[in-house]
């Protein structure tokens, strides 16, 4: 069973890079992850200022940071998501 993940990176400079930079980033992450197999997969990212957070689905975190390891990108945090939650859940 794959489990959600949050990834907490601290890129300096990373929200300045252009567009052309973040999809050579995001060709490194899709090869490793095809190296891999098929016990993590990448969801999307958010890039703020010198972080990114990156959500992924996994069978553990040993992979997430595997992938990490193997793409040259730090993980400086993983966290399993526990619940989400959003504004569907209050009452009308």
């Amino acid at each position: 069973m794959l489990r959600k993940y949050v990834i907490e990176r601290n890129i300096n400079g990373i929200g300045k890079e252009p567009y052309e930079a973040l999809c050579d980033v995001a060709q490194r992450s899709n090869q490793v992850l095809d190296e891999l197999g098929t016990g993590v997969q990448w969801l999307h990212s958010y890039v703020a200022n010198d972080k990114t957070y990156c959500v992924y689905l996994a069978s553990d975190e040993a992979l997430i940071r595997e992938h990490a390891q193997r793409a040259g990108f730090p993980a400086d945090a993983v966290v399993e998501v526990q619940s989400v939650l959003d504004p569907t859940m209050s009452p009308a």
